[in-house]
């Protein structure tokens, strides 16, 4: 009777242990779909905030435009400060991102 007691007791520790390594394969795969959702989520906020720096440069650029079209010397020379005033900060953006990364 012992010896039937010790088979039992072995076989329920090795389907035990099965159920084990599949409850911890199925976490994983649960935490991976979590992560996989929490990268989609954030690429579409991503999109969402490039779209709208979009929409917002085409309306500058549309007022640049009219300003420019308008030939006074006053609204050349605010176009001139805007096109300068850009490439410096774009050029300060440059070097702090090129300074961080380093």
């Amino acid at each position: 009777m012992d010896i039937m007691a010790y088979e039992r007791e072995r076989q329920n520790n090795a389907l035990l242990e099965s159920l084990r390594t599949k409850v911890n394969a199925l976490h994983e795969v649960t935490v991976d779909i979590r992560n996989s959702a929490q990268d989609h989520s954030l690429i579409e906020n991503t999109s969402n905030v490039f779209g709208n720096l979009g929409s917002g440069l085409r309306g500058s650029l549309g007022r640049v435009r009219v300003m420019g079209a308008s030939g006074t010397k006053l609204s050349t020379l605010k176009l001139a400060g805007i096109i300068v005033g850009s490439v410096i900060g774009l050029w300060w953006i440059w070097g702090w991102m090129a300074g961080g990364a380093a």
